[in-house]
């Protein structure tokens, strides 16, 4: 009889403000994934694990809070939970660097299960500082870590996202050093928050915050989608991405923010909307150039008429610096 492996909890770094706690995670089976894996047939069975994943469904779980505070949810049919409820002074709460961090627990004493770090997992929410002068929302495909997600039979993308560990692989030049000048803004000190958004499923949450951390991207909260969207996707749906982008404007009203995607997919798609929808908060827009030529023709012909927010199509990073230092939203 196979032994069953041990459940843990993983929380997603999420995103809040001082009254509003929004708190984002899954409950599966430990697959014991080594993300700095190498060989052909680790990595395979790595990606194996990471789609074939075991959720834990339908599962009580709390949430304690710095304070003691403690809060109920229950997983859904897929393992996934959702916290999202206004609290009071949740600002008091953070540390030097502007993060609220919690623990998530099995809640169920029925369990007969093995629970991986003693039934106590770690989570981290963003609450802005009160420095900040703009926030950052990024792509990720294509933006800072290259995917060929414009690549005709999608090939580049099975072969980067299976065959390649999450060690391996290079940011896009000068992506980080962009990234921690915005965040440091015009001051240097003001802390500006990075969000990152994909079209890549959870299940890859792990293996692009082990990229993140390893090129040494700045700290920001990773919003992905699940299986279930992409399946259960209607042709009038907007997109999770801009689901994603959409609640993060109506979380930080007063704030401006710039986007930065390619243009490869839908990006520029998506950032015009909003951008018409949302002109007070949308500072400037950058779409990374990409090797396809109608794509591109494409792209600049839906920018052609459109002069209310700064718009522009770069080459690499350096471009995006120079016209963010004439701008002012870095030194």
């Amino acid at each position: 009889m196979f032994k069953k492996d041990p459940l843990q909890i993983i929380t997603f770094q999420t995103y809040g403000t001082s009254n509003h706690l929004y708190i984002r995670g899954r409950a599966i089976e430990d697959e014991s994934i080594n993300l700095d894996q190498k060989g052909l047939f680790a990595l395979f069975i790595n990606s194996w694990k990471r789609f074939e994943s075991d959720e834990i469904k339908n599962t009580a779980l709390k949430v304690t809070l710095p304070n003691g505070t403690i809060l109920k949810t229950t997983t859904d049919n897929h393992g996934y939970f959702k916290i999202d409820e206004k609290i009071n002074d949740l600002g008091l709460l953070t540390n030097s660097e502007n993060w609220l961090n919690f623990e998530v627990a099995y809640d169920n004493v029925d369990i007969k299960r093995s629970i991986q770090n003693a039934n106590r997992f770690p989570g981290e929410l963003l609450i802005p500082s009160a420095k900040t002068s703009f926030g950052v929302i990024s792509d990720i495909d294509d933006t800072i870590l290259h995917t060929g997600v414009v690549s005709t039979l999608k090939w580049k993308v099975l072969i980067n996202s299976i065959f390649k560990s999450a060690a391996s692989r290079i940011p896009l030049e000068g992506a980080t050093e962009f990234y921690h000048k915005l965040h440091r803004g015009a001051s240097g000190e003001n802390a500006n928050p990075i969000f990152y958004v994909s079209h890549s499923p959870w299940n890859l949450y792990r293996y692009l915050d082990f990229f993140l951390k390893q090129h040494n991207f700045p700290k920001g909260p990773i919003l992905l989608r699940s299986f279930k969207d992409i399946f259960k996707k209607k042709s009038s749906d907007k997109p999770q991405k801009q689901k994603e982008i959409l609640n993060i404007l109506h979380t930080y009203t007063k704030l401006k923010f710039i986007l930065i995607g390619d243009s490869g997919e839908h990006d520029a798609d998506i950032y015009l909307e909003i951008a018409k929808s949302y002109p007070t908060q949308i500072a400037a827009i950058y779409l990374r150039s990409v090797k396809h030529k109608k794509k591109m023709l494409r792209v600049k012909s839906l920018f052609e008429n459109y002069k209310e927010t700064p718009v522009l199509l770069v080459e690499n990073s350096i471009q995006a610096m120079e016209h963010a230092k004439q701008h002012g939203f870095i030194l």
